[in-house]
């Protein structure tokens, strides 16, 4: 039977979660506090469905977009909703803020999740009466199209709650996993933070331009790790698998792993030199445009590995 999930933020991340529970056939309130951003939400969300549409990833943009409506409280968003996906700013004050004010709201048995990218849920629900059922759903951007969703527990989140998340992820479309205690950043992200890293490094010290940097990731690394993870990836590039692997490469990564440990800041001449190369390969006003582009491209890659299976028949 269709849910009722309210959205609190009607940015670009509460837009695209309001479209993977629409998608999914339920209802959905969005709010947010600012008013021009609710006002503007719809059109822009109708835009993305088109998108989806016109790709064959959904069948009729009107229908899914007519299960979402905005709504000028949160109070009412929250009525009768079983899920509360919040999508505001990474600050700690607004979170605490808003967890407050929908735990008084909430019906009791409602999910109070978060979309935060690097902010623990201890942070702003250590004081809640409710704090057993809120937990951080950290998504990639834009979840519609990346499906990948972190869940992370509070030290007191009830592992109840956090199995029933789990359980409503997968039947809206996406694939969560379990981060299984706080670290700042969750999974995602602090794999991201090493890759990161190490090109500023390379960058940095004139190994490489920003731009082939950019292309040893999507023309290399990029292409397996589409479609398989790190793990999977050093498992089949070895005769005997993984544990071959790391008997011949395992001492080159631990020489690698100390060199790349000093932290390198990411100071203003450095950031000054990668952005300049980047607004050569793309003027700053082009930035929307290709963030669209963007967006059709993971949906045909969606539509590709819909179409194909993780399963190994051979």
């Amino acid at each position: 039977m269709p849910e009722t999930f309210a959205v609190a933020g009607a940015g670009l991340i509460g837009r695209a979660w309001a479209i993977v529970f629409a998608r999914a056939g339920h209802r959905v309130r969005l709010w947010d506090g600012v008013p021009a951003a609710l006002d503007a939400a719809l059109p822009l969300l109708r835009a993305n469905l088109d998108d989806l549409q016109a790709q064959g990833l959904i069948a009729s943009a009107a229908e899914v977009a007519a299960r979402v409506e905005t709504v000028p409280t949160l109070a009412e968003a929250l009525d009768g909703a079983t899920w509360m996906q919040e999508c505001i700013a990474e600050q700690v004050g607004p979170k605490t803020a808003l967890f407050e004010q929908a735990d008084r709201l909430a019906g009791p048995t409602a999910i109070l999740a978060s979309s935060s990218s690097a902010i623990a849920a201890s942070r702003y629900t250590e004081g809640l009466a409710g704090r057993l059922r809120c937990l951080v759903a950290h998504p990639v951007n834009p979840p519609y199209l990346v499906p990948l969703v972190e869940l992370c527990p509070s030290p007191w989140t009830d592992a109840a709650v956090v199995a029933r998340a789990r359980s409503v992820m997968e039947a809206v479309g996406m694939v969560p996993v379990s981060v299984n205690r706080e670290v700042e950043g969750f999974v995602l992200n602090r794999l991201q933070g090493a890759l990161l890293a190490e090109a500023f490094k390379l960058v940095a010290d004139g190994t490489i331009s920003a731009d082939d940097l950019d292309k040893t990731v999507k023309d290399g690394l990029g292409l397996r790790w589409s479609f398989m993870g790190p793990f999977e990836t050093i498992d089949l590039n070895a005769p005997g698998g993984v544990a071959d692997y790391c008997a011949r490469y395992g001492p080159f990564y631990e020489r690698l792993q100390a060199e790349q440990a000093p932290v390198l800041p990411w100071d203003a001449a450095l950031v000054g030199r990668i952005e300049a190369e980047r607004r050569k390969r793309l003027a700053a006003d082009g930035l929307g445009e290709r963030q669209v582009w963007r967006d059709r491209r993971l949906m045909a890659l969606l539509r590709h590995k819909s179409a194909a299976t993780d399963e190994f028949g051979g």
